[in-house]
């Protein structure tokens, strides 16, 4: 195969389609795999309850908040990842959860630079996830869809 065929063959790919499965799946796996960890999935271990240390964690970047309201904020947190990343692996309304994720994770990129300083958001790239997320959100169809509506991506 010559080097004009195979440059053919790689322009006629649906790049644009790659990218957009490629990052929502790479966003929807981080979520699921934040989550796994609060579990001790990735140490074998695996417990029903939050980890203390989340806890902890939760805590200490939302020290505005009452101590009774940590829990909430914990638990609420951590079934809005699961319900992104799920959403977001299959493919499931993917616009509006795509927004809905650069919004969580603006949230906690903020929650994170208010308590921590830049260096903790800007290490674990929650900013960069968020744009990401905003990017795919934006993102038209391709097909002449409107761009408001919800097409699979």
């Amino acid at each position: 195969m010559n080097e004009t065929s195979v440059l053919h063959r790689i322009q006629g790919l649906p790049w644009e389609r790659i990218a957009t499965v490629y990052a929502r799946i790479a966003l929807g796996a981080a979520f699921l795999s934040a989550v796994a960890g609060r579990f001790g999935v990735w140490r074998g271990q695996i417990r029903p309850e939050l980890s203390a240390n989340f806890m902890k964690h939760t805590a200490e970047l939302n020290s505005f908040m009452p101590a009774a309201a940590i829990p909430f904020l914990a638990w609420a947190a951590t079934a809005a990842e699961v319900s992104l990343g799920v959403a977001l692996v299959f493919g499931v309304w993917p616009r509006r959860v795509a927004f809905g994720a650069a919004g969580l994770l603006a949230l906690f990129g903020t929650t994170m630079l208010i308590a921590e300083g830049p260096k903790s958001p800007l290490d674990y790239s929650v900013f960069s996830a968020s744009a990401g997320a905003l990017l795919l959100g934006l993102r038209g169809s391709g097909r002449g869809a409107s761009r408001s509506a919800d097409v699979p991506l």
